[in-house]
């Protein structure tokens, strides 16, 4: 059984990745700090997340197929969003002469490289995504952005597994 309605915990979870999202832009444009490759796609990841929750708690799916997509695609970019916070993560605990060189802007790597390419390099990392230029409690960014995806992906893995159960056992909708 389901601890509360799907509508609201997708407005919950629409609500943490707004703010989520409106802090990375305050650090961004308030607080000037430039945001690497990593970064930047961990915000895609966000963005999409975000924007996913929000059509969810307008849609309001009770136990259809729409709410299975819906929490199916929210994990999807937490778990992306994970993947590379983890991966930001080990580059900032690598030593410094690991850290690759020092490439252009995301945008440029887009219009100049092919999408593989550009994919390949921003995994690999930079020197950006190696430096620690921000913490709170002692945790950096991408460690933040860890603990938020995966926060997210335990309500998205708790709440399908509810809505597998009640099918399965042939509970009404609520």
């Amino acid at each position: 059984m389901s601890l509360a309605p799907s509508r609201s915990l997708f407005l919950l979870a629409f609500m943490a990745g707004a703010l989520t999202l409106g802090a990375s832009f305050y650090l961004e444009y308030g607080a000037l700090l430039r945001p690497c490759f990593l970064c930047q796609v961990q915000r895609i990841f966000l963005a999409t997340f975000t924007l996913i929750n929000l059509v969810a708690a307008i849609h309001n799916p009770k136990r259809s197929s729409a709410a299975y997509f819906y929490w199916l695609a929210s994990m999807g970019c937490t778990l992306l969003g994970a993947i590379t916070a983890v991966r930001q993560v080990l580059l900032q605990n690598a030593a410094a002469e690991q850290a690759a060189d020092c490439w252009p802007s995301l945008q440029y790597m887009i219009e100049n490289l092919s999408m593989w390419q550009a994919l390949q390099l921003t995994v690999k990392g930079t020197v950006d995504c190696a430096e620690i230029n921000w913490t709170l409690f002692d945790l950096s960014l991408p460690e933040w952005s860890l603990l938020f995806f995966v926060a997210m992906l335990i309500l998205g893995i708790t709440q399908f597994s509810s809505l597998l159960l009640s099918r399965r056992l042939g509970l009404a909708s609520p």
